[in-house]
């Protein structure tokens, strides 16, 4: 699950982050196989004024699908925290730019909520202080129904 629990003393954190599937290594072994698939036409020309055109076009591609990844790896630092204390609950959505969002309000009076006729399978939305806000919005529609659960467990609890 692309989300973790940690306690500290007086209250617990959730943190919450779009699933990442390519590791550093997954990145290196792609980004080498690209090259070498790319490259095996050029031994075919190896030696004529050939090879030195289809190279430039070669180095694009590999740039290109380096650019392309490193860019999906920036908008994948979003994530979001859920603190969760006695006397308050505190959801700050810190996205890859922009400004962070935050929400704060009573956890007596904070509502959990999963629609499943929502604007995504089954939406997930904090309600409190007059205000609903969308939680995980990145995550699986399974991901939100077991998150729902745990966290209607835990606000009963408290």
């Amino acid at each position: 699950m692309p989300y973790r629990w940690t306690e500290a003393p007086d209250e617990k954190i959730l943190t919450l982050w779009p699933h990442q599937s390519m590791t550093p290594e997954g990145f290196v072994w792609f980004i080498g196989a690209t090259a070498v698939m790319l490259t095996m036409p050029l031994l075919a020309v190896l030696g004529s004024a050939v090879t030195w055109v289809l190279l430039a076009f070669f180095l694009a591609a590999i740039w290109g699908v380096w650019r392309a990844i490193m860019v999906n790896r920036r908008h994948r630092s979003l994530h979001e925290v859920l603190t969760f204390g006695r006397e308050s609950l505190h959801l700050s959505h810190v996205p890859h730019d922009g400004p962070h969002l935050d929400w704060q309000a009573n956890p007596y009076w904070v509502t959990v909520k999963l629609r499943r006729d929502g604007p995504v399978e089954n939406y997930l939305t904090l309600s409190g202080s007059g205000r609903e806000v969308e939680l995980g919005a990145f995550l699986t529609p399974d991901e939100r129904l077991a998150l729902y659960d745990e966290l209607n467990r835990l606000i009963r609890a408290e």
